[in-house]
């Protein structure tokens, strides 16, 4: 468990680099700060301009649309690591608490707090319980309703893998868009466009490959790590509802049981009939 912890918050460091990174290399050298290649007034000629700051300077509904998309990005994939740990999932005090009220068959207390209790094990035996004493009908239930809870967990961060998908899908059509306004300063030119025209056009489209780029690869790698962990906890607690849900069925009857059960006292059979043989006449 402590491994599996260290893992996530590992995880969530490198996506916060990887964050600050981006930002770090957009800041471009301040004007005017001795270096040389400085003019008269104080500002350097050709100043490399940042990613950060090519970036904003090209925000249009495109980089609006990719910016909230990474920050509901980010709220699931925070979300999902800390609802998918088996802490949460199973508590190990609801568990016990459930195994202690089979143990002492107090099924009706348990009916009251498998109804109340949002873990999977109580989910998962509620819609048994409600079905006894017929096993089979219990256990058709409980199936039914682990079912019903796997979908949920791998509904709820399928939003990542949309959102991953959707990236790539954005930063193709804000690259089409700065394609589009360079071709058409060309046109308007008549061929003989200033070429920093031409780069802007071809930043802009590169700016929003960028940030497709960067929604998509955070939220397909969390997509990847939370299905394989929300697999291993749905099958563990399928498993251990299963192991709880055999502690309530009806024990079969024993033969000595059976072999003590008082039977009924035999009737005594009748007299055997005897026929007398006709005697011959004189």
């Amino acid at each position: 468990m402590r491994h599996y912890l260290k893992f996530r918050v590992a995880l969530f460091a490198a996506l916060l680099s990887v964050g600050v990174l981006a930002g770090g290399i957009g800041y471009a050298a301040s004007p005017g700060d001795g270096t040389p290649g400085a003019d008269a007034s104080g500002e350097r000629k050709g100043a490399k301009k940042g990613v950060f700051a090519i970036i904003m300077e090209n925000a249009d509904p495109v980089f609006y649309t990719i910016g909230i998309l990474s920050v509901i990005g980010t709220a699931l994939i925070i979300q999902g690591f800390i609802k998918a740990r088996r802490t949460v999932v199973m508590p190990e005090s609801s568990t016990n608490y459930i195994r202690e009220m089979i143990v002492q068959k107090q099924f009706k207390e348990l009916l009251e707090f498998t109804e109340t209790d949002p873990s999977f094990i109580s989910r998962a035996l509620n819609p048994a319980l409600k079905r006894a004493p017929s096993f089979p009908a219990m256990k058709e239930a409980m199936e039914t309703s682990i079912g019903e809870q796997t979908a949920d967990e791998f509904r709820r961060i399928e939003y990542l893998n949309i959102i991953g998908n959707l990236g790539p899908l954005l930063g193709l059509l804000g690259t089409v868009l700065g394609m589009i306004d360079s071709f058409q300063a060309m046109s308007e030119a008549r061929g003989q466009a200033d070429p920093t025209v031409l780069a802007a056009g071809i930043s802009k489209a590169l700016a929003h490959t960028f940030l497709g780029l960067m929604l998509a690869l955070p939220c397909l790698a969390a997509f990847g790590v939370l299905r394989t962990l929300v697999d291993r906890l749905t099958v563990q607690g399928a498993m251990l509802a299963e192991e709880l849900l055999l502690m309530t069925k009806p024990q079969e009857l024993r033969p000595a049981a059976i072999a003590a059960r008082p039977t009924a006292a035999p009737h005594p059979m009748p007299p055997p009939v005897v026929r007398k043989s006709p005697t011959p006449s004189a």
